[in-house]
């Protein structure tokens, strides 16, 4: 497992860099707004994840999050945390769950409330009888609301979630077993697969899908949802805090 030692040990020093973790949340933001604009000029051509059906988003982005803490969790549990510190990453991980649902139910709520039930994308006059999108798909016509990107949202947080929560890699790391360090490591590796697809289908969110203002809007969500926690409420005491972070070297004149 030489060269997955190698690979783990280049990646932890790729997510250690200050410029690097002080980007990744603004490319984000920079992703929505130019693939915003890209789109409005229709200026990429329709591809393979231009439609909603392939297999990346129908099998991963539509359960992002499930995915997310099937790596996250176990990574965690083998990451050498003592047993309060385990239970305070569990609860960040709890914490990530109530943000999630909170904001994607939201998201639902407005898109009913400012709806209107139509008989296709192109009629003009909407469906009095129909008062909720559900009632208004199940028979079959097209409901007009503001649809924040529940994708935009998702994959930010997502993203962002694991950028905090595996910064203790390699850490503590030197009382397991050989099978646990393998298994650790693989995880890593994995954990790090999830955020380049998820970077990736942001990108193919933003140049193919939804207004400008709800990929903003979702983009924004998912930014607040980490900054509220992991800048804000996990620097105080009564929190589940932050995660172990790799000391940084003062130099001496």
């Amino acid at each position: 497992m030489a060269a997955m030692d190698v690979i783990v040990e280049q990646l932890v020093k790729l997510w250690r860099i200050p410029a690097v973790r002080w980007f990744f949340p603004g490319l984000f933001l920079i992703l929505s707004v130019v693939g915003s604009v890209l789109k409005e000029l229709d200026f990429v051509p329709e591809s393979y994840f231009s439609s909603s059906r392939n297999f990346i988003n129908v099998y991963f982005v539509k359960f992002s999050w499930g995915w997310t803490l099937l790596l996250l969790t176990p990574f965690l549990l083998l990451c050498g945390y003592s047993a309060p510190a385990l239970g305070k990453r569990l609860l960040s991980l709890a914490v990530a769950t109530a943000v999630w649902y909170v904001c994607t139910e939201t998201f639902f709520w407005i898109e009913d409330v400012t709806g209107s039930c139509f008989e296709s994308k192109a009629s003009v006059l909407a469906l009095s009888e129909f008062a909720s999108k559900s009632a208004c798909r199940r028979a079959g016509f097209h409901w007009r609301g503001h649809d924040i990107s529940g994708h935009s949202f998702i994959l930010t947080y997502a993203s962002l979630l694991i950028m905090e929560e595996t910064s203790p890699m390699n850490l503590r790391t030197s009382a397991l077993s050989e099978a646990s360090k393998t298994l650790l490591n693989l995880l890593y590796v994995a954990l790090n697969l999830i955020v380049l697809t998820w970077v990736w289908m942001f990108a193919c969110t933003s140049v193919y899908f939804h207004d400008p203002k709800d990929k903003f809007l979702g983009t924004v969500c998912g930014l607040m949802g980490w900054y509220l926690t992991y800048r804000f409420w996990y620097l105080k005491p009564f929190s589940p805090g932050l995660p172990w972070q790799p000391k940084v070297q003062k130099q001496h004149a």
